[in-house]
């Protein structure tokens, strides 16, 4: 147990603190609710982002920039869309500070004609910019992914899970029919639970969110529920099919094959750095950071142990080397020679990081042609032939990531059940948690008194059912066709 991170059976809140902390991902900036990601933080970010920009590539997708700033007006022209964001906007209205004997003031003369709102989110600016691009079905789809920072005016924050500002991407579609924005609603949920389960080591359950939990303006949201180790599900990624109600807000529209006009059919979708809230507590431990080998920034960290100068060049000289095929093999490995800190330092910290995999080599080592690995998710270690290492290490690499998803995915096997009564799901809520799934009589009225007297949500209604059969509600005894997964959540 690392002596600077308080147990997760302590208190997880301040562990998640501590590891963030420790592991030197991200601090409190001086706005406050915002966060200031530090660069192995955002390396993180950037391994993430690497792979889903490939992913979106490869289905089509194109990049984009949208402006920061929207015209009031914009938010007001779709009324769902505006409920669901105007307690969260940020607003500017003025353009200009004019100094003053105690520093700077907002000049009064430099009142915007019209306000402006810090993006929120693009529906609205890039549906206005989509009208001057789409006249004809020739012009469809649309398919543009934006990479861009939001700001969301949040009143109670944790890094990563829920700041005022994050980074995140966007994608939105357009479409020359119903069925087509509906398959790229799907296509892009898929693409998100690939990337979680397979990049992120991290299970999830897809579905489709109830209508008082869809995003503000949306037909349908589609969803992936991943679920933390203290037994709280995370939202880790959505993707919306919101028919024509932005193309009728913004009036564009297309003349189709026979020349009738039609409304455009349209889809937007996310992830956020939120997924890095999500990464730590699915596999971090009370040593420190635990990360996937695929996006791990650092996936090996050699470590050289001497106790002069002769050693430092005969080990230094023989760690190089094995940097050097590691690399060669496409691995990302650091060499770690500074000679201000200790080994044991050393090793203490590449943990806390969560480096998948530590080699360590003295002049023994150097002598009978040996290496020393570990494995930061077992803690195992055993010492091994030179010859052969990277391919050897390339291999440790992808049992880790497969260790580390099946982990994760048997404790969120153990940690989802089923209740019959009301009761039952209370006494499951408030000891172990964790997923469950129940019957619901389909109303908004049963959910909002679920919602109100547990803390608890309807996370989805699965996709993939295990329980797809009907039985009676279990708060109101009526019918219900199928139980839907509820949790606490962050």
């Amino acid at each position: 147990m690392a002596k600077n991170i308080t147990p997760r059976s302590q208190d997880y809140s301040r562990w998640y603190l501590d590891v963030i902390r420790e592991a030197r991902l991200a601090e409190h900036a001086p706005v406050r609710g915002c966060m200031v990601i530090r660069p192995t933080g955002y390396a993180l970010w950037e391994n993430m982002q690497a792979a889903l920009d490939r992913m979106f590539k490869d289905t089509g997708h194109e990049n984009a920039y949208f402006p920061l700033f929207i015209p009031k007006s914009f938010l007001s022209k779709e009324a769902s869309h505006v409920d669901g964001f105007a307690k969260e906007c940020a607003v500017v209205t003025h353009s200009r500070l004019i100094s003053t004997p105690d520093g700077v003031a907002v000049d009064p003369t430099s009142r915007l004609e019209e306000e402006l709102i810090v993006r929120p989110t693009s529906e609205t600016i890039i549906w206005d910019t989509y009208r001057g691009w789409i006249q004809s079905y020739r012009d469809l789809p649309i398919l543009i992914n934006q990479w861009a920072n939001v700001v969301r005016w949040e009143m109670r924050t944790r890094l990563f899970l829920r700041t005022m500002e994050f980074l995140w991407q966007e994608g939105h579609t357009a479409h020359a029919t119903a069925e087509e924005a509906v398959e790229e609603t799907t296509r892009m949920l898929e693409v998100y639970r690939v990337f979680a389960e397979e990049y992120m080591a991290m299970p999830v359950v897809t579905g489709v969110k109830t209508a008082s939990e869809r995003f503000a303006g949306a037909v349908d949201t589609y969803c992936i529920e991943a679920l933390m180790q203290d037994g709280k599900a995370l939202q880790a990624g959505t993707s919306h099919f919101l028919g024509q109600n932005f193309a009728k807000a913004f009036d564009v529209t297309f003349q189709d094959n026979t020349g009738k006009t039609e409304h455009v059919w349209a889809t937007s979708w996310g992830v956020s750095t939120r997924l890095i809230g999500g990464l730590i507590m699915t596999h971090s431990d009370d040593d420190g950071l635990v990360l996937p080998p695929r996006l791990a920034p650092v996936q090996v960290v050699i470590v050289p142990i001497w106790k002069n100068d002769e050693e430092q060049e005969k080990v230094g000289a023989y760690a190089k080397g094995i940097l050097a095929e590691l690399k060669a093999a496409g691995i990302r490995a650091k060499y770690d020679d500074r000679s201000q800190y200790k080994p044991g330092w050393k090793f203490a910290q590449h943990e806390v990081e969560g480096v998948p995999i530590r080699i360590a080599v003295g002049p023994r080592d150097a002598e009978n042609g040996m290496v020393e690995v570990a494995r930061r998710d077992t803690r195992t270690k055993e010492a091994q032939p030179r010859e052969g290492v990277a391919d050897r290490t390339k291999a440790l690499l992808d049992v880790i990531q497969a260790d580390l998803y099946a982990a994760a995915k048997q404790r969120m096997t153990e940690n989802t059940r089923t209740a019959d009564t009301y009761e039952e799901f209370k006494t499951l809520l408030d000891g172990p948690g964790g997923f469950i799934y129940a019957h619901w009589d389909g109303t908004p009225e049963t959910e909002a008194r679920i919602k109100e007297e547990t803390k608890a949500t309807i996370r989805c209604l699965p996709l993939d059912n295990p329980h797809d059969t009907p039985g009676s509600c279990m708060v109101t005894g009526k019918p219900s066709a199928r139980r839907v997964l509820f949790a606490r959540s962050y």
